[in-house]
């Protein structure tokens, strides 16, 4: 018998707010354990939520962002559960009611020739729980409560993919946009975009989903793509051996690259849901949704069609170039200063993003500017400097922090293209390989770039290459 995998998505993005999302407490990462905490957060007797309002603000532009409906009223639920680091044994959570719903995203994976819609059922909002760690040392946990009440969106699909490849190049699209909206930091080491996914099999041809796993807070692309990969290995040896597939949460271990049993799933019953008396309804009015929608940036899809539209770039490079909205407006503001499409596409996407790699580095954090890049793509336009030399110049920007124009000048490096000049070192070098002229008088003439390496040597590389090409074809002549 041969299975389908099915599999859906719920993406935990933490909003980028500067406070929690029923208090003031800070959301800073790393301080000391519980020192970001308040009776609110802690749950103490008699304190009373209020709503963040920029958390709101950046729900909807991610409701906005991903194609769902934003509904105009939405409620807080409390969702009942008792774990050590949920100080209120319940989560203030959106159930009934939620922010936003019935949305989607366009996702390409490779090897598949056309996009595949994939649906988002709802978004809502929630708060954070606490973490709790075990002492390696000693029969003891520990509970840190600052991140409880830190401001989460929860995104969950529909169970439309069908492979890891799919479940990846979605949550590189929405991990892609929740950026690009700045709703989100993206930092999945810190936990703030991380995902749960639900994982099942079942016969060919079959319409009824089979019993999932659910695969819990996975933070990074690789492990989320090997963990599905294992658990729908896992299952198809199971349901192949005639067993059954046990419906509970799993964890991922990366060290043995298997997953492994955590607790039995809960169902939505099981949480008990009800409306959360401490907090009213949440009404977003007119004036409100439109300053936010009006206020959304060109997303990474709507970029990358127009640099390949107006730009004439190749899908790989427009889609290299955008996945990050940092590194997009760093190309077109290089571009802007450099004016050469094909020169800046290939100075961003092979020697910048081969330096910041080289130096474990992100864009935010690049030596070298996009202007003083793209003054370093116009002096290669304008002929001042060669190829060579550009690429001397950007490390010693990338050292000294100078613009290529200053290194020029101070190390002599200026591109000699004056006539008079070069011709004397041509006819030097022919004057020393009278053999060579003779082999390439004689037919042999891919002795030219023998020649032209002798030119540039004598000339320390500051020869222009076309003017010196010109002068060896006409004197050779």
């Amino acid at each position: 018998m041969d299975f389908e995998t099915v599999i859906g998505l719920e993406v935990h993005v933490q909003l980028k707010t500067a406070s929690k999302i029923f208090c003031g407490c800070s959301t800073a990462f790393g301080a000391a354990p519980n020192t970001q905490t308040c009776p609110v957060c802690l749950a103490l007797p008699g304190s009373l939520p209020v709503l963040n309002k920029k958390a709101v603000t950046l729900a909807m532009k991610a409701v906005m962002a991903t194609n769902c409906t934003l509904n105009r009223e939405s409620r807080f639920d409390r969702k009942n559960y008792f774990y050590p680091d949920l100080p209120k044994a319940y989560q203030i959570s959106q159930f009934a009611m939620p922010i936003g719903e019935h949305g989607w995203l366009d996702i390409e994976v490779e090897g598949q020739k056309e996009k595949k819609r994939i649906h988002i059922t709802r978004i809502h909002m929630e708060e954070d729980a606490g973490k709790s760690s075990h002492d390696p040392y000693r029969p003891a946990s520990l509970v840190d409560l600052n991140r409880a009440g830190t401001p989460l969106i929860e995104i969950v699909s529909e169970p439309d993919l069908s492979s890891p490849a799919e479940a990846v190049a979605y949550l590189r699209q929405l991990h892609a946009i929740v950026r690009y909206l700045n709703v989100c930091d993206g930092n999945m080491e810190e936990g703030s975009f991380r995902c749960d996914a639900n994982v099942s099999l079942r016969p060919k041809g079959e319409t009824k989903l089979g019993v999932r796993t659910e695969l819990k807070n996975l933070n990074s692309f690789r492990f989320i793509e090997k963990a599905i990969a294992y658990e729908i290995k896992r299952q198809e040896s199971i349901l192949r051996s005639g067993g059954k597939i046990i419906q509970e949460t799993r964890l991922w271990d990366s060290v043995k690259n298997q997953t492994f049993t955590m607790r039995s799933k809960e169902e939505a019953h099981d949480y008990r849901y009800f409306p959360d008396p401490d907090l009213v309804p949440l009404v977003l009015d007119e004036a409100w949704v439109q300053t936010v929608r009006k206020s959304l940036p060109e997303l990474p899809e709507a970029r990358r069609t127009r640099f390949m539209e107006n730009l004439g770039l190749k899908p790989e490079d427009a889609a290299t170039l955008t996945a990050s909205r940092e590194l997009a407006d760093y190309f077109e503001i290089c571009l802007k200063a450099g004016g050469n499409v094909r020169r800046c596409t290939s100075w961003v996407t092979v020697h910048l993003l081969g330096l910041l790699n080289a130096r474990g580095l992100d864009i935010a954090h690049t030596p070298v500017s996009p202007e003083a890049l793209g003054e370093l793509v116009a002096l290669l336009e304008k002929g001042d400097i060669n190829d060579k030399i550009a690429k001397e110049i950007f490390e010693d920007m990338a050292q000294t922090g100078k613009t290529a124009s200053i290194l020029i000048g101070e190390k002599g490096l200026a591109q000699v293209s004056d006539t008079s000049e070069l011709e004397a070192a041509v006819l030097q070098v022919l004057k020393e390989n009278p053999e060579e002229v003779s082999a390439y008088k004689g037919g042999k003439t891919k002795l030219m770039a023998f020649f032209m390496g002798k030119v540039m040597k004598a000339t320390r590389g500051q020869a222009n290459p076309k003017v010196v090409t010109e002068l060896l074809q006409r004197m050779l002549a």
